[in-house]
């Protein structure tokens, strides 16, 4: 879908010589993550990620270059012609249709000869340091659907045709985006996929570290956006394809697959943004399920995903289910919600809660409805990470872990994985005669009451990755203060045993499941 005659209308067509004029302009302006954060302040910059806009404009009176891109792309305000062509080159925005004229009589402030964005576009730190900058539908690039009802012209805010107008909105960088971003494993490979790649975060980040990278999308929109984040950003166009889950790369393998997609478990199809139009949680569970056929060997598939808690059913249950055989799988549940905070969430992001009460009412009810019947009691959030090994007893864990984790997250997923395969081809007797290593970060805390002999119990506790902690006992926190390298699992369990006056063979026996765990959770590393 190269063709920019396929644009949809309204929609920038980008001319690569002018669009690098842009791009020179943004930069020499500053308008960047780092520049509009000092711009703007730290109160300022986080209430706009909040789609409050007031400190951002108290913030932007001046007139500078950076605070008329700022008030024209992010909180899409119109400004004079002349300042805008002091921050921009102007013609070449018009010719593209970045920016268009603004009507005599329709600017605040009754300013002739004004313009205004078409766009949002949102500068976005990316990799090594460098400047990309996110392109979606104005009032999307902080907020969900409530931060564009100004954008539903000629239609009530608050009904019917209003949702019509915004059902094909395109979302710019938010909290799913750049998590999603930051547990993606990032080694070099051959072909990548972003499967509903919205406005084209997921493909930026992939360009990075793959030779090829195809995006798709259900909505034709999507991938005109991308194409204009890729282009604004410097970075080459990906194979844009449009089509429904799978279907627009039928046959085909990836060595990566990424996706934020429509999750959300909802009554009906409003947005294709967000809502799937599959039932429950139906369209997460078929990404799984078909995820594998898609995948060469060795290759990861990574998602965020919504699950059900059905009354009477484990949810680690419900969602492991859905993993394909021939793959390892890493689930990782970060927050439930009930059904009214889920419902009150989507409702807030549609902006139903600043329309019509009753109307408002009568949705929340739907959601509400809907959940009862399928006798929903929660709704589980969290990451999703596949990897096709073609093992015969793959692994497949599910957790809840709501507590804060580093981020980029990434390395420490790929390095989870080598560890199942690690254990994997390790039996008993070869896990003791392996070598192992504490872990970067790992330190060791002693509980018990002030004045006692010996501390209640030894906690390991990890300063990267996950930072999970771990009890151990007296033979556990030996064996990994030990553990530089140099010396067998088996000969520093010998080593304890002489200490302790333990029987060798009896420790031997007992502790090489304690060395899966500690594996297993980070808080060793195979030496080699």
């Amino acid at each position: 879908m190269s063709d920019n005659s396929l644009t949809p209308a309204g929609i920038p067509v980008p001319d690569a010589a002018r669009t690098a004029r842009l791009r020179d302009a943004l930069r020499a302006a500053a308008f960047t993550a780092d520049g509009c954060l000092d711009l703007l302040g730290a109160t300022a910059y986080a209430a706009l990620s909040r789609s409050e806009t007031v400190p951002a404009l108290r913030a932007t009176r001046g007139g500078t270059p950076l605070e008329t891109l700022v008030r024209l792309f992010l909180l899409q305000r119109p400004v004079p012609r002349a300042r805008a062509a002091e921050a921009l080159p102007l013609q070449d925005a018009l010719a593209d249709g970045w920016l268009v004229p603004v009507p005599p009589g329709e600017t605040e402030s009754g300013t002739p000869d004004a313009v205004r964005a078409t766009v949002d576009v949102r500068p976005y730190a990316g990799a090594e340091g460098r400047d990309w900058w996110i392109v979606s539908d104005l009032g999307c690039s902080v907020g969900g659907a409530a931060g564009a009802r100004a954008g539903a012209r000629g239609a009530d805010a608050t009904g019917t045709a209003a949702d019509a107008d915004r059902a094909g909105l395109v979302l710019g960088v938010g909290g799913a985006s750049t998590t999603l971003a930051g547990i993606t494993v990032r080694t070099p490979v051959a072909r990548a996929l972003d499967l509903g790649t919205g406005s084209g975060v997921q493909a930026l980040h992939a360009g990075d570290h793959a030779v090829q990278v195809t995006a798709t999308d259900l909505n034709p929109r999507a991938l005109a956006f991308t194409r204009l984040t890729l282009a604004l950003s410097g970075a080459p166009e990906p194979d844009l394809r449009q089509g429904s889950l799978f279907e627009p790369v039928a046959g085909e393998r990836f060595d990566l697959i990424v996706s934020n997609p429509p999750f959300v478990i909802s009554p009906g199809e409003r947005f294709v943004y967000r809502d799937g139009g599959m039932a429950g949680d139906d369209l997460c569970r078929t990404l799984v399920q078909r995820s594998a056929e898609h995948l060469t060997e060795g290759g990861y598939c990574q998602l965020l995903a919504n699950w059900q808690h059905v009354e009477g059913e484990d949810w680690r249950e419900r969602v492991t289910s859905w993993v394909p055989a021939g793959c390892d799988a890493w689930i990782v549940q970060r927050e439930v919600q009930d059904p009214a905070e889920y419902a009150e969430l989507w409702l807030r992001d549609a902006g139903d809660h600043l329309g019509d009460p009753q109307r408002y009412a009568a949705r929340y009810d739907a959601w509400l409805t809907e959940f009862e019947r399928r006798k929903v009691k929660g709704v589980g959030f969290g990451w999703i990470t596949l990897r096709r090994t073609d093992a015969a007893v793959p692994v497949v864990v599910a957790e809840e872990w709501p507590h804060p984790v580093e981020q980029p997250l990434g390395p420490e997923i790929r390095r989870w994985f080598e560890r199942q395969d690690f254990l994997r081809g390790h039996d008993d007797a070869a896990l003791l005669a392996a070598r192992f290593r504490l872990a970067d970060g790992v330190v060791q805390e002693q509980v018990g009451l002030p004045g006692a002999e010996d501390p209640e119990h030894v906690v390991l506790r990890a300063g990267r990755g996950m930072r999970r902690a771990t009890k151990v006992d007296t033979v556990g926190a030996g064996f990994a203060g030990v553990c530089d390298g140099s010396l067998t699992a088996g000969r520093i369990l010998d080593a304890i045993a002489d200490l302790l006056g333990e029987d060798p063979v009896v420790l031997r026996d007992r502790t090489p499941e304690a060395i899966r765990l500690l594996v297993e959770q980070g808080f060793l590393e195979p030496a080699d």
